[in-house]
């Protein structure tokens, strides 16, 4: 079977650094931090969570996730308070992440409805609340693995309902997408897409755009860009970029950077700082 994520993750991948670790009491706000999102972990405990415009109860054991910054509130007993592990997360590239891009502002699961996730998240909890040498080292690379298993089962689920993971979740879309993520300089047709779901070539571009949103040829163009710009904060020449995500020239590649970002490179690595 197609692996969904593996290219996604090798180009764009997920950090997380633990922050917090045991009960909370009471009123705690969290800021937005810049280019950072945030997981939690509740294993014990109800919390409110109050954000700008919105606010959700949690009475079972249960994750936040937010894939990108969002000042959010907690409120617990002041007393029994909730026991929580929080981290916080890097997504390479920052809001040029196509995974945190993806995802809604915040997801909320109970524990027990992530498959196979109960051996993982003993370990984490294990580990979180115990005083063992590397024990943050070893708690930020499982939170690594239930941000994976979280990616599995919104797909698995078919929860997302347009955009890149509902392609990834598509029978036939699937397939096709992850062929761009592995090959984003082959020059991709239509007709070599659509071979490449099994689809008739009008099927598969009505079923494409339909479930995630834009064409098949938008799509390729904005991953190629995107991984043009991962490129551009690694310090790659825009030569060689060209020729690696399938544009036949610097200025072939310019001229689809500034239609898509509005930016040439030069002016988009700069305001980055790099």
């Amino acid at each position: 079977m197609t692996d969904r994520l593996a290219e996604l993750l090798h180009r764009f991948a997920i950090n997380a650094q633990v922050f917090h670790a045991g009960t909370l009491c009471g009123d705690n706000l969290l800021e937005a931090q810049p280019g950072l999102g945030q997981l939690h972990l509740i294993r014990r405990g109800s919390v409110e969570v109050i954000h700008d415009d919105s606010s959700l109860t949690i009475a079972e054991p249960s994750l936040l996730l937010y894939p990108r910054p969002m000042a959010h509130r907690f409120l617990s007993d002041p007393l029994a308070g909730a026991d929580m592990v929080c981290a916080n997360l890097r997504f390479e590239g920052g809001m040029h992440n196509p995974i945190s891009a993806a995802l809604p502002p915040v997801i909320c699961l109970p524990l027990t409805s992530i498959n196979d996730s109960a051996d993982v998240l003993r370990i984490l909890f294990d580990e979180a609340f115990e005083q063992r040498c590397g024990k943050h080292a070893v708690v930020n690379r499982l939170f690594e693995v239930v941000i994976i298993q979280i990616l599995r089962q919104l797909m698995e689920s078919k929860q997302m309902k347009s955009g890149m993971l509902a392609g990834l979740a598509h029978a036939r879309l699937r397939l096709p997408i992850v062929a761009m993520h592995e090959n984003p300089s082959k020059e991709w047709s239509l007709e070599d897409l659509a071979s490449n779901a099994g689809m008739s070539r009008s099927a598969f571009a009505t079923t494409f755009r339909d479930v995630v949103g834009i064409t098949p040829g938008q799509y390729l163009q904005g991953w190629r860009i995107d991984l043009t710009q991962r490129a551009l904060r690694q310090g790659q020449p825009l030569k060689l970029i060209a020729a690696d995500v399938g544009y036949g020239s610097e200025a072939a590649l310019s001229r689809a950077f500034k239609a898509h970002t509005g930016q040439s490179p030069g002016q988009w690595r700069k305001a980055a700082g790099h």
